[in-house]
């Protein structure tokens, strides 16, 4: 059975349960703090859970994208190496809001895969909550029974609460879960030994293939649970693990999941999967992380340096460095996979399909910035090799350093040591790490009390700000949240003209006032569906009603700028062609950010024409037709613009200026007029594919002119106000360039003066010839001098000191004779850079040093001599 008909299999049988099929979410998730990747297939309901929307269908169903490589679920190290483990992967999925609960599941689950499927009942084992005595909860009884009337006994297996009691988080809903598992392995080895004794013992071949959550739970920060007012189910079954099941393989990626992508990966790399194991390994990181990164890349998470972006990166590094290690590779490979991937998902996951050329691009320019970090470090291992030769262990500092600055993982660097005869010191490597670590986990120290309800009844906040920046309201509920020792209160109001930070938005300030108490708002966000207010303090009288207002300056100007965004895609689509796609944005008072799909450097010509037909659309004053809550299928028809990596619901917001038609939920201004005046500010590459203009609008764009005004006319006093300044800019120019030559020139003949004079200044002491200065040069000459003076004895000593800019330099440098006899200029500067308080290195043959202590650089000098004649 083919996967896409495994698929499709399990979607058609919940929906002939009366389940809604839902589409997937996008991989890369926005508005949770907790999250930076869908790592599940329940993340998409977490606000139903968490009880802040209300589900439109009560049971559903989907195949969702998901991505495991962070925090709780850190796959990333385990992927290749065994059968079963994945970065991306996908979560076939059946859920229930309030509707059914245990016994349909069960049976479902059941009957989908010994009936549908015809998996072989003998195959299978269920386990079941057993309690635990720390929490209060006691077995899950109802589940085994229900069990229990389907499979004999001695395949119900009571489990742990680490393995059969699932949680949201250190808070909120939770419940028992049911696996149920499945045993591959051939019939001999089952004879010899029962597949009862394996489950959840990570057998490769006796593994879960779904999980039933019941989630009944809500626990608090202290802790305890306490019933849920409505009952959830929520299951989750590994797809691939599924299809490795029905297609009579013992491995995932034996599959046709895989096996497309790992049989290019052998074509490239002229090799065959399965002949050796650590090639074999190589293919399976390579084929797994390709789906990982597309995924991410398509759903606007490009690799970066830092959050979601940083673990995009470093996936695709672990996919490059594998090929480069195990197969050869030299050149960017993994581009080349792109059409395969397509080709066996784009049906299903059209978004790869669309973007296919972009994706290619991103991870084609990601793969050769890496391969050159990579030709570095190789480059810097060496040096260090050369100058470490009386030692045979890798410095740990060293090693550190290979893995934060140059992207080294530390098997890499054991692996070219042990090449080479040496091993690493683990010890100080492992003590860098953790000290880093300690690091992001100060930055990231968050703590958050338990939701406090105030209103006895429980809504979703109306938002109001689309009409009005003023409105009455009162608190529903507030909790505490401390960072890094700073308090805050968030507070969750009925209704609220407040804009929360969303779509690129920046979230609005201002008030709320009650019997004269003023509290400011300080910021406005989104977590999940929760419209949170952020305050210093609290309200003295927190059942009053409060009257809001947002600072109406802050807003306009904001409205200003998003709705400048809108203009400013379509003129791009309209001038630089259609394949421009918005790829990121931010908004705010002061202004805007836009990100957009473009392979070159704007022209300075295109940039003018962008900027020109904006600010036609401002002088047309363009009312705002926007149509709220309309069905996504009308928004579509009208010609509004979807963005990849948003999550829509079935009904949506659209803003429409003329012909720029949108999909968006955020405020706008009333006609483009209010806009008044729009100015590109910048231009520029953000990473492979995608360009970023920095703009500015109305009073903040007036000023902007009046800026670039000034400085003009500062200019031009300063060249004495010529009656063509650009005339007299060229001249100045020209007059420079001609000062400069005439400047390196006068340099030059210096330096070959002084080249002379050392030349002449060597003298012969302890069987060496030994130049020995300090002064005041450009140490960078007397690099060149030293390096075309070494070799002017066979015997070469070259001591040159110098204090430039104020700073003490020292250069070090010996004849190739003498570095054969075991001379090391590296060593011996390192040796004594301390004592002009600063570091150093280099070559055998050529070494420097530069710090802060002038007073000391006659120690230095007098300490390389006392060293050379030892």
């Amino acid at each position: 059975m083919k996967s896409a008909d495994i698929r499709k299999s399990f979607l058609h049988f919940f929906e002939q349960k009366g389940h809604k099929v839902l589409p997937y979410a996008p991989i890369v998730v926005k508005n949770d703090p907790t999250l930076m990747f869908t790592n599940a297939g329940m993340n998409q309901f977490k606000d139903i859970f968490l009880g802040n929307s209300v589900a439109s269908c009560r049971r559903v169903v989907n195949s969702q994208k998901c991505l495991r490589v962070s925090g709780k679920h850190n796959d990333l190290e385990e992927v290749g190496k065994d059968t079963y483990h994945h970065t991306m992967f996908e979560m076939l999925g059946n859920w229930s809001f309030g509707d059914y609960f245990k016994e349909e599941a069960i049976a479902w689950g059941w009957s989908f895969l010994t009936e549908t499927l015809a998996i072989n009942t003998d195959n299978l084992y269920v386990t079941v909550f057993g309690g635990d005595e720390n929490d209060g909860t006691e077995k899950d009884t109802e589940t085994y029974n229900l069990w229990k009337n389907i499979v004999p006994e001695e395949r119900i297996l009571f489990g742990n609460k680490k393995d059969n009691f699932w949680e949201m988080g250190d808070t909120g809903p939770c419940g028992p879960c049911s696996e149920i598992h499945v045993d591959i392995r051939s019939e001999e080895e089952k004879k010899r030994v029962s597949g009862r004794t394996l489950v959840n013992k990570d057998h490769p071949q006796v593994i879960e293939i779904w999980n039933l959550v019941f989630i009944q739970y809500q626990r608090f920060s202290d802790g305890h649970l306490e019933l849920l007012p409505e009952k959830y189910v929520d299951t989750g079954m590994g797809f691939e693990r599924l299809c490795m099941v029905m297609q009579s393989k013992q491995s995932n990626y034996d599959t046709d999941v895989f096996q497309p992508y790992i049989q290019e990966i052998a074509r490239l790399s002229n090799r065959v999967y399965g002949e050796n194991e650590s090639q074999d390994i190589a293919m399976r990181v390579i084929a797994d992380h390709l789906r990982a990164v597309a995924f991410a890349i398509a759903d606007g998470q490009l690799p970066s340096n830092t959050g979601a972006g940083y673990v995009i990166r470093r996936i695709l590094r672990r996919a490059v460095r594998y090929g480069f290690t195990f197969l050869n590779f030299e050149q960017p490979f993994i581009h080349l996979l792109l059409p395969t991937l397509v080709q066996t998902l784009g049906d299903y996951f059209t978004e790869i399909k669309k973007q296919e050329t972009f994706i290619e691009k991103v991870i084609r320019e990601e793969e050769q910035s890496f391969l050159r970090t990579l030709a570095q470090g190789m480059q810097r291992f060496e040096q260090y090799i050369a100058t470490h030769s009386t030692s045979n262990e890798v410095d740990g500092d060293f090693a550190f350093e290979l893995f934060d600055t140059y992207g080294f993982p530390i098997d890499l660097t054991q692996l070219i040591a042990s090449e080479k005869g040496y091993s690493v010191d683990m010890k100080t490597f492992n003590k860098g790490l953790s000290a880093q670590r300690e690091r992001s986990r100060a930055v990231a120290s968050v703590e958050t009390d338990d939701w406090v309800n105030v209103s006895p009844v429980q809504e979703e906040t109306v938002f109001t700000g689309y009409d009005s920046l003023s409105t009455n309201m009162r608190i529903l509920r507030y909790r505490k949240v401390t960072t890094n020792k700073k308090q805050c209160y968030q507070l969750l109001f009925d209704k609220t003209p407040f804009y929360a930070e969303a779509g690129g938005q920046s979230g609005d300030v201002g008030c709320i006032k009650c019997d004269g108490e003023l509290l400011p708002v300080i910021e406005t966000k989104k977590e999940n569906n929760l419209h949170i207010h952020v305050t210093t303090s609290l309200p003295k009288n927190l059942s009053a009603e409060f009257t809001a207002e947002v600072d109406k300056t802050q807003r306009t100007l904001t409205e200003s700028n998003h709705s400048a965004t809108h203009l400013l895609h379509f003129a791009l689509r309209s001038i630089l062609g259609t394949h421009v796609e918005q790829k990121g944005s931010f908004v705010n008072a002061e202004r805007l950010r836009f990100d957009f799909s473009h392979f070159s450097k704007m022209s300075r010509e295109e940039i003018r024409a962008t900027e020109t037909k904006v600010n036609q659309f401002i002088l047309a004053n363009i009312p705002l037709d926007e149509h709220r809550n309309i069905p996504i299928a009308e928004a579509e028809k009208m010609g509004a613009m979807a963005l990849f990596g948003e999550k829509y619901t079935d009904r949506v917001r659209v803003v429409q200026f003329g012909d720029s038609i949108e999909f968006c939920g955020g405020t706008h201004v009333r006609a483009t007029g209010n806009i008044g005046l729009f100015k590109i500010v910048s231009e520029t590459a953000v990473a492979a594919g995608i360009r970023r203009i920095e703009a500015v609008t109305s009073t903040t764009a007036l000023r902007y002119v009046e800026e670039m005004e000034d400085r003009l006319e500062t200019i031009k006093s300063m060249l004495n106000n010529p009656p063509n300044s650009l005339d007299a800019v060229r001249r100045l120019i020209t007059e420079n360039e001609q000062l400069k030559t005439e400047t390196e020139k006068y340099q030059q003949e210096k330096t070959r003066l002084l080249e002379k004079s050392f030349a002449d200044q060597f003298e012969v002491r302890k069987d060496v010839h030994l130049l020995k200065s300090i002064g005041e040069e450009d140490p960078n000459r007397l690099k060149d001098i030293a390096f075309r003076l070494r070799n002017q004895y066979t015997d070469s000593v070259l001591i040159l000191g110098s204090v430039h800019g104020g700073k003490p330099n020292l250069i070090l440098a010996f004849s190739d004779d003498l570095v054969k006899k075991g001379c090391n200029a590296s060593s011996i500067i390192r040796e004594v850079a301390p004592l002009i308080q600063g570091g150093g290195g280099g070559q055998a043959f050529l070494a420097s040093a530069g710090g802060k202590n002038v007073n000391g650089l006659t120690a230095a000098v007098d300490k390389i001599i006392e060293l050379i004649e030892q």
